[in-house]
């Protein structure tokens, strides 16, 4: 009887110890999750970011230059500016270059087109005497256009005295335009220069008028007759009145001799 009871009084306290044992390392477990679970939390809130803004100043930085090295820097800015003005006279005068040659262009086409009119109205006109209202004769320039229509013709006038030794006619192809048809080597016509086929633009005429001084009308006078000379233009007029207008040079008391504007064509 003894002995059962001390076996189960063993049983008793070796399941009570063990029962201790047990709860002591739930319960400490249970801690150490606690404090670790504590720990990462506390750990996790100190590693979140701060809303806080720092500013670290800096130090001036001073550039120690020698007066040498100050020289040097002077001398190269001068340099630069120096190369810059030096390129921005050579871009002016480059650009006043262009301009007078563009100047010089304009002048000269100017100046062609000039000498074109020039020599275009030298070619189709010719000094003639011209009879002024005062009675007095002048040379001028008139301007007769060409009537050949090939652009190849010229005008020309020339002087020669009666009898010309030229047989004219009324052109088949110009109207109103007289042409040399034939022309005696021997006269005085081929002498100054006319050839068979010129045209004949104009020639001088001579008329007779009446002249009659204020003194002789207020004693009832008549006056007296005076032939004037002038130049008459022989296109679009009648050929018979172009053949009259020759014959009377004859009538000329100076015995002048005739002129002649003549449109040649070139051969």
């Amino acid at each position: 009887m003894h002995s059962i009871a001390t076996i189960r009084f063993l049983f008793l306290f070796l399941f009570i110890s063990t029962t201790k044992k047990s709860c002591s390392s739930i319960y400490g477990s249970n801690s150490a999750m606690m404090v670790t679970a504590f720990s990462t939390s506390t750990t996790s809130t100190r590693t979140q970011p701060q809303n806080t803004i720092r500013y670290r100043r800096r130090k001036p930085f001073v550039l120690n230059l020698s007066s040498e090295d100050k020289a040097s820097m002077a001398q190269e800015e001068a340099a630069k500016l120096r190369e810059l003005a030096a390129r921005l006279r050579g871009e002016v005068s480059e650009f006043e270059q262009s301009k007078a040659n563009a100047e010089k262009a304009v002048q000269a086409e100017q100046s062609k087109a000039q000498q074109e009119i020039v020599a275009k109205r030298e070619r189709y006109s010719a000094e003639v005497p011209i009879l002024k209202s005062d009675g007095s004769t002048v040379l001028e320039r008139v301007d007769f256009p060409p009537r050949l229509g090939n652009g190849k013709s010229f005008i020309q006038a020339v002087q020669a005295p009666l009898p010309l030794g030229l047989i004219l006619g009324e052109d088949e192809t110009i109207p109103g335009a007289i042409r040399v048809d034939d022309i005696a080597e021997e006269g005085n016509g081929y002498a100054a220069g006319v050839k068979v086929g010129d045209l004949v633009r104009a020639c001088t005429a001579c008329q007779v008028i009446m002249e009659t001084p204020t003194w002789q009308l207020l004693a009832g006078g008549i006056g007296q007759p005076k032939t004037k000379r002038f130049m008459y233009g022989t296109d679009g007029r009648p050929f018979e009145e172009v053949m009259d207008a020759l014959g009377s040079n004859r009538m000329d008391p100076s015995g002048d001799n005739v002129w002649l504007v003549i449109e040649r064509e070139e051969e």
